[in-house]
């Protein structure tokens, strides 16, 4: 009798490897074998999660700078020569509010475990623990040496396998997957606020001189495309790799709410826009291995 071992499956070339006897036999027929999140949830999930990847670093220190810069000119520049000291206090609080959430949404976002799946654990005992039956093959990451469960993707820049990937944002320094996207989108809406906060208080005040300023404007427009891309890629339940590869669905359909619900945690509360909380998804779900 052949060892569970054998009955497993390249994901990258898409070769069942198995022993003579056991041949065509569960090639035939794919199936799907449940496994506890728990199983496929890395041990660095709870602990400090940074990428050292230097292109990611700059990046997410020119973002930060950005938002300094943003500060310096709102306050100094808009705020403090205003003859209403209302005015700048009340816009001055709401910017900083909003600005301080943002920082704090970019460092949940780049410092949150996205789903790694645990690394090279597609040893021989780990398969045979499964118990896999007659006609179950599990897919076998070979650059990181993981099984896969459904919707998990390779990234060459974290070098991991992360459940429901969307892409990796350098900006962040990280990828966006299952674990952080609600930071990620939290990120994008803060700064689109704040972006067309001050777009405001330009237009308010220096209208004559507006065409002179457009740093609001692309920071607004490039912003809000990210976050409008997040919202319709949770919407839809798709990811953007899974779009850009354009593959079969193979997950239940659920309705947008449910899946917004699955992002941000339920019930809906004031904490759905705090990148403080961490979203209670309830009761550990039930991955699928792909096999």
């Amino acid at each position: 009798m052949k060892s569970p071992v054998h009955r497993c499956r390249d994901t990258e070339h898409g070769r069942g490897q198995s022993g003579a006897g056991a041949g065509n036999n569960y090639l035939q027929t794919e199936q799907r074998i449940p496994i506890s999140k728990d199983v496929i949830t890395s041990s660095s999930a709870s602990a400090m999660w940074f990428i050292r990847d230097a292109c990611g670093i700059v990046c997410a220190v020119i973002t930060w700078m950005l938002v300094f810069y943003a500060e310096f000119v709102v306050l100094f520049v808009m705020l403090l020569p205003s003859k209403s000291l209302t005015y700048s206090i009340v816009n001055g609080a709401l910017f900083n509010a909003l600005a301080f959430l943002a920082l704090a949404s970019h460092l949940r976002a780049m410092c949150t475990d996205p789903g790694a799946v645990p690394k090279g654990n597609a040893t021989k005992e780990y398969i045979e623990s499964l118990q896999l039956k007659p006609g179950q093959v599990v897919y076998k990451c070979p650059k990181c040496c993981s099984i896969k469960p459904d919707r998990a993707h390779h990234c060459s820049v974290c070098k991991r396998c992360i459940r429901k990937m969307d892409h990796h944002c350098p900006w962040v320094n990280n990828c966006v997957g299952e674990n952080n996207q609600k930071y990620f989108v939290l990120f994008t809406m803060y700064i689109a606020l704040i972006s067309l906060h001050s777009l405001v208080m330009v237009v308010f005040h220096f209208l004559n001189c507006f065409e002179d300023d457009w740093t609001s404007l692309l920071f607004l427009i490039f912003t809000s495309v990210m976050f409008g891309t997040q919202v319709h890629s949770i919407c839809t339940d798709e990811t953007g790799i899974e779009q850009l590869k354009k593959e079969e669905r193979r997950w239940a359909k659920k309705t947008k709410w449910m899946n917004m619900r699955a992002v941000f945690g339920h019930p809906f509360s004031l904490l759905w826009f705090s990148p403080f909380s961490t979203p209670e998804h309830g009761k550990a779900e039930t991955y699928q291995y792909v096999v």
